[in-house]
């Protein structure tokens, strides 16, 4: 199963009785907070559930090169990854889940 927005949309419009506009507004309110923590270098941390953070990665002089098929181009040096980790109670639960 995929949890899309408008999924997610619905059915927290369905438990807390919200209208389902005021949660989207509220939800893509969320998300913009969030890549514009992201692109500046932050973390986003929630309690109990997850931790996402934009790593920068500085490969130096080893950064090699990339084909494009015809020729080589140098690959950038520094590149950047969002990171997702579970928390430590997510993984209990997951570790739970798979056991039973």
């Amino acid at each position: 199963m995929t949890l899309t927005k408008n999924k997610m949309v619905r059915e927290i419009g369905r438990r807390t009785r919200l209208k389902n506009s005021d949660v989207q507004a509220m939800l893509e309110a969320m998300m913009e907070i969030w890549m514009e923590e992201l692109v500046s270098g932050g973390r986003i941390e929630i309690e109990h559930f997850m931790v996402l953070e934009m790593l920068t990665i500085d490969r130096g002089d080893q950064a090699g090169e990339l084909s494009n098929g015809t020729r080589a181009i140098p690959a950038p040096r520094i590149i950047r990854r969002i990171v997702i980790r579970a928390s430590k109670n997510l993984k209990h639960l997951l570790n739970e889940r798979t056991l039973t």
